[in-house]
């Protein structure tokens, strides 16, 4: 069961969610801090670090004594990492997407591979949790590579894994949701919260992936989450009160399940529930 865990809105207590569940789940699962720009996750499993390496990308070397300037890989490449300037031809590696085009439409083999640094990946285990976590090089433009990297490392016995994906509804959160059995959309009942719900939401239904909803910071009265599910037909799985000692047990690195340990039944329960739609198999939308 892959279930990715989305907000749309940074702060709105995606990773909470994303670990508690984990936590609550008796047997082995994988962990996957999708969130490269800014993991957070091994701050609060503080994982012994087994095995940590450098991840890089394709980008071209061109032999200019072997090109003939045809303009195939102009022609080929949709991002102009590689151009044609007079009687030149000129590289951008930092604009190149690695999908190595233009190194296989060359008819006179002059491009070959070279690389660029994307960043790191590291692996730990915490109790039943194998953490893998992925941080972008500072100046690297580009995540989905790396978050691409990070997917591929998941063993192929895994029967369980959780995406904790990066805020907002653009490619690095398509990125990781994309393959996912369930995609679960926490929001809090704030207009940005609900604003950008929105448009999370509605990058899930061009993907037609099922999604459920966790409203975090629920505050009794306050219905602006749940009339947003009602109108467009998500199930709400889990609320979570608004809660000072909640917030402080975040700030000191502690789970929720550890500050409040009767929320727990509740993200096993959600477990549960989600393994339900998926058996059901349901049309997303229908």
């Amino acid at each position: 069961m892959k279930i990715a865990v989305a907000s749309g809105k940074g702060g709105t207590g995606k990773t909470t969610v994303a670990l508690a569940l984990a936590s609550s789940f008796e047997g082995e699962i994988i962990y996957l801090d999708c969130d490269v720009e800014e993991p957070n996750a091994h701050l609060f499993l503080n994982p012994e670090v087994e095995k940590a390496e450098t991840v890089y990308s394709f980008v071209p070397l061109v032999n200019e004594s072997k090109c003939t300037l045809c303009g195939k890989c102009d022609d080929i490449c949709r991002f102009s990492s590689i151009v044609i300037m007079g009687r030149k031809l000129v590289t951008y590696p930092a604009m190149c997407h690695g999908c190595r085009g233009c190194e296989l439409v060359c008819p006179e083999k002059a491009i070959t591979a070279g690389k660029r640094e994307l960043g790191t990946i590291a692996q730990g285990r915490s109790g039943n949790i194998n953490l893998l976590t992925g941080r972008l090089r500072i100046g690297e433009a580009m995540s989905p590579p790396l978050i691409k990297h990070l997917k591929s490392l998941i063993p192929e016995s895994a029967k369980h894994i959780i995406s904790d994906a990066p805020p907002g509804a653009s490619c690095p959160m398509v990125a990781t949701v994309r393959d996912a059995d369930f995609v679960l959309l926490v929001t809090e009942p704030t207009p940005f919260g609900i604003n950008d719900l929105s448009i999370a939401f509605e990058a899930l239904r061009e993907m037609n992936l099922p999604c459920g909803l966790i409203i975090n910071r629920s505050m009794p009265g306050n219905r602006t989450a749940h009339e947003f599910a009602e109108k467009n037909n998500i199930r709400i799985l889990l609320e979570i009160p608004d809660d000072r000692a909640i917030a402080e047990g975040y700030s000191r690195g502690a789970l929720i399940t550890e500050t409040r340990p009767e929320l727990k039944s509740g993200f096993i329960s959600v477990f549960k529930k989600i393994g339900e739609i998926i058996s059901a198999g349901r049309e997303a939308y229908p």
